[in-house]
């Protein structure tokens, strides 16, 4: 009779580790499902923030833009100081920004000339810088601007880099 008590405790044992083990694994079954659902909730959040966030900032693509625009004019001016510095004039309307890139063969002929720039860069909507000596807007200088999205000069969206 004592072997069939112990057999029974075996029995009873074993039954209980066994329930206890799927009542473990039916637990993680379930944090593994709310962890799922726990990370599903936050990038739903985060989606939400940067949504409001983007729409907020606004057209940051005009404001690259015209940050660009202001960058170029102002290493434009920079090389352009250097010419006139080196040769104490600033290149002709007719000689242009090319002539920070390849020496100019028509006169006022630069005495001092060095390459400034291996190629004139062009403003954000692709078209070149637009330079004038002596310019419109500032006669006893020159002009020095960008055409702006529509490409045509002395429009209402000329930018001038100014910040």
């Amino acid at each position: 009779m004592l072997i069939a008590i112990a057999g029974d405790r075996a029995t009873i044992l074993a039954a209980l580790i066994r329930e206890d083990s799927q009542i473990e694994m039916r637990t993680k079954i379930k944090q593994q499902g709310f962890t799922l659902l726990e990370i599903m909730l936050v990038v739903s959040i985060i989606v939400i923030i940067l949504g409001v966030a983007i729409s907020k900032l606004g057209n940051t693509t005009a404001i690259a833009k015209s940050m660009r625009v202001q960058a170029d004019i102002q290493a434009i001016k920079t090389q352009l100081q250097l010419y006139e510095s080196m040769n104490g004039f600033f290149p002709s309307t007719e000689q242009g920004l090319q002539a920070l890139v390849t020496q100019p063969q028509n006169d006022p002929k630069p005495t001092r000339w060095y390459q400034l720039f291996k190629e004139m860069p062009k403003d954000p909507w692709g078209s070149d810088y637009i330079y004038r000596n002596p310019g419109l807007k500032n006669p006893g200088g020159y002009d020095l601007y960008s055409a702006g999205p529509d490409r045509q000069a002395d429009t209402a969206d000329d930018d001038w880099g100014g910040g």
